[in-house]
């Protein structure tokens, strides 16, 4: 049994949500805030960020990255070939590589500042940063959308999964984040049709349901968001 400290639109968070839902794992989901800063949160995580997952007999783990990482030494061996980090140095040092381009970078340039502008800021008060959106903020990062997407058609049009032969965290990573913008609509699914491709097998996934499920009162989600054949 797992508690996840977590926000729906959290990118990170939905990472995290996918590589449980991957596990089979029993989840109980608490939303949290981030922004408010509660301070029984901050005793868990004192970066004050989402995910942050209670694991029966450990500690609070906080932060996407170290969560994926536990999840592997843990629980990797009896996933076998269901194992989201593969076997050889030279693959993990890929899915790695991959896992923070879309956890850092693409978080920082793309996923973060649209949600933040588009979703979380109509749940903060002034004092917490809250406010009408950045129109120049959204513009720059709906612009490093098209770069990492075309970055996404490439990786797509050159292996299987992104990282190689069979879906790992690095897919699962980049599946996050692009979804929690997809609901928005500021995914230009037009401009790579392989990024496409590969977006609409991950979120095939069972493990995806849960994402897709889930609306957001005031905010309606994009045509393409729950469309498997978008």
């Amino acid at each position: 049994m797992f508690t996840l400290f977590h926000h729906p639109f959290c990118p990170h968070s939905r990472f995290i949500r996918l590589v449980l839902g991957e596990l089979g794992a029993d989840l109980h989901l608490t939303e949290e805030r981030a922004w408010e800063r509660r301070e029984a949160f901050l005793a868990l995580n004192p970066a004050g960020t989402t995910p942050v997952l209670i694991a029966e007999g450990e500690g609070a783990i906080p932060g996407a990255s170290v969560i994926a990482e536990f999840i592997d030494e843990a629980f990797g061996a009896e996933m076998a070939e269901r194992r989201l980090m593969p076997a050889t140095i030279g693959e993990r040092v890929e899915v790695r590589r991959l896992m923070a381009w879309f956890n850092e970078k693409f978080f920082e340039e793309a996923s973060n500042p649209l949600v933040t502008e588009r979703i979380y800021k109509r749940f903060m008060s002034e004092e917490e940063g809250g406010g009408p959106p950045s129109a120049d903020v959204i513009r720059a990062a709906k612009a490093n959308v098209r770069y990492h997407l075309a970055y996404i058609g490439w990786l797509a049009g050159t292996r299987n999964y992104l990282a190689g032969d069979r879906l790992t965290y690095a897919d699962l990573a980049a599946a996050a984040h692009l979804s929690a913008i997809d609901y928005l609509g500021d995914v230009p699914w037009i401009e790579d049709n392989a990024a496409k491709a590969w977006y609409a097998r991950v979120k095939s996934r069972p493990s995806f349901r849960p994402l897709l499920s889930e609306w957001l009162a005031g905010v309606p989600a994009s045509r393409t968001y729950v469309d498997l054949d978008f």
